[in-house]
Order: C-alpha cells, then sequence, then structure tokens
C-alpha cells in the first residue's frame, strides 16, 4: 500500500492495563484471532502479559476461512504447544464447546479442586482480541443473548462485571479491546482488508490492489467470475485490472467507489472464503 497504517498506543496501553489489573480473577483466557488471518490478527504482546495463565486460542470465523489453510493453522499454533478451537461463531454449539475445551485446558486445575471437595465451582474467563475479530459474537453466543456492548472501541467497565453461560463459564465483562502493534507493513494490510482496523485510516484503492495481489497468486477465479471479467483479465497488471473492473461495475474511471464494491465484496464473503495469512510451514 502506498500508506502505512499505524496502530493506537493509548488503547493498547489502556486495555493491557485493564487486563493487568484483572487477570488475577481468571482461570483462563481466551484469545481470540481471526481464522482469515490468525497470525496478523494475534497480539503478540498478550502472550507476554498472561505469562503462566491458561490459555485457549479461539480461530474465529472459520466459515470465512479456507478450510485447509485453517486446519494447517490449527496444527502450526499446536506444535507450539497451545490449545486450539476452530469455531464458527454463529455456531448452535458454542457454548458447549468453548466449555468443553476450557475444562479440557484446566483439567489439572479441576481435578485438584474436585480432591479438595470443590465441585462445579464455575469456571472464570477473560476474552482478548483486536476489534472485528468475533469477541461480541461469541459473548453473545456464550451467554445465549445479546448482552455485549460492542463494538470496535474500547469500553471501559468501571465496575467488575461477570456475564454467566448455563453451562458454568462465568466471562469478565470486559476488559478492553486490543489493538495490534504492527510494525509490519503486510500486517496493516491485511487487517485492512477483513475491516479489523478503520477504514478512514487508510486508502480504499491501495487496499483494493493489495486484495488484486492476493487473487492473483491464489484464486484469480474467483475475481473473473465476480467481476464478469475475460480468462486473461490477470494479464494486465493490478492497477490496469482495478481500472477494467471500476468500467465493468458502471463507474466509469471513479476507482475509489469500484474498491469500496470490492472490499464489501471480499468481507461478506462474496468471493468465497479465503485466508490471508499463509506462513504456516
Amino acid at each position: 500500500m502506498g500508506q502505512n497504517i499505524q496502530w493506537y498506543p493509548g488503547h493498547m496501553a489502556k486495555a493491557f492495563r485493564l487486563m493487568r489489573e484483572n487477570l488475577s480473577l481468571v482461570d483462563i483466557v481466551f484469545e481470540l484471532v481471526d481464522a482469515r488471518l490468525p497470525l496478523s490478527s494475534r497480539n503478540p504482546e498478550v502472550d507476554k502479559l498472561i505469562e503462566k495463565k491458561p490459555g485457549l486460542l479461539v480461530l474465529t470465523k472459520a466459515d470465512l476461512a479456507d478450510p485447509k489453510e485453517t486446519s494447517a493453522w490449527k496444527a502450526y499454533f499446536e506444535r507450539q504447544g497451545l490449545a486450539v478451537v476452530v469455531l464458527d461463531t454463529r455456531g448452535p454449539k458454542t457454548a458447549q464447546v468453548m466449555t468443553k475445551a476450557a475444562k479440557q485446558v484446566l483439567k489439572e486445575q479441576l481435578a485438584a479442586q474436585e480432591a479438595k471437595g470443590i465441585k462445579n465451582r464455575p469456571i472464570r474467563v477473560m476474552l482478548a482480541g483486536i476489534p472485528n475479530v468475533g469477541k461480541s459474537t461469541l459473548l453473545n453466543h456464550l451467554v445465549q443473548k445479546n448482552v455485549a456492548i460492542t463494538a470496535n472501541k474500547p469500553g471501559v467497565t468501571k465496575k467488575v462485571a461477570w456475564l454467566k453461560t448455563a453451562t458454568g463459564l462465568e466471562i469478565l465483562d470486559s476488559p478492553g479491546v486490543l489493538w495490534p502493534k504492527f510494525e509490519d507493513q503486510k500486517i496493516g494490510q491485511r487487517l485492512a482488508l477483513t475491516g479489523a482496523v478503520k477504514d478512514t485510516i487508510f486508502a480504499k484503492d491501495d487496499a483494493a490492489l493489495s486484495m488484486l495481489a492476493y487473487f492473483r497468486n491464489y484464486n484469480q477465479q474467483a475475481i473473473i467470475d465476480r467481476y464478469h471479467l475475460n480468462a486473461d483479465a490477470f494479464d494486465l497488471s493490478d492497477v490496469d485490472l482495478l481500472l477494467t473492473i471500476t468500467e465493468k461495475l458502471g463507474f466509469k474511471d471513479d476507482y475509489d467507489k469500484a474498491a469500496v464494491r470490492m472490499l464489501n465484496d471480499l468481507r461478506s464473503g462474496k468471493l468465497g472464503r479465503y485466508t490471508l495469512d499463509r506462513e504456516h510451514d
């Protein structure tokens, strides 16, 4: 892209302070990442912060990602010793799946509690994740009603509140939203494509060109079919291809307008399932 996409140190510092203050209250941290960009949507500082606190890595929005790539990423993280759950956050069994996974991670602690006569104590959970990673959707499925205060901006809960699930979890509401610190601009580009960073801080035509470069490498046919292009469309440069798509959409030379349409098509699944992060080998 032609410009740098920047992160928000003030927001991140506030979120980390809240997490640090509340970590002692929870048994486990659910770290949410987007299955379409499992590495780019992770905040590497989270690992340092939670230290020895048990964790569960949750790959959300798996229904939008390439299933083969999701399997490869799951195996990659498991090789690193992480417990991983792959989730379609709209799934009806979300609460049961997450509770079962949490109990597996906490198996030894729960056995020790039971040996002391403590049975069925709720498992206390903290959710961590960058904006637009499916945190609120997951929370609503766990609690099974619309309780989450959305959305992509940090919200500070003055008093610690717990949201209870029917499956024996208690979710901390809410230690804040974590922003990524991306020194690598490729990460910024990928987050822009999925809508994880605000659309006001990057150029839409740059994002569209980045998107075309991705589909050139991995799925040319999806672009050809969606925009009714000739089979040899990718013989053009990305810039000329964007101009061709602009004309096909009836926007004359308004390639910014075409770029917005293309981003919306990508995010809404109209270009099929895709995974932007590929470095899992």
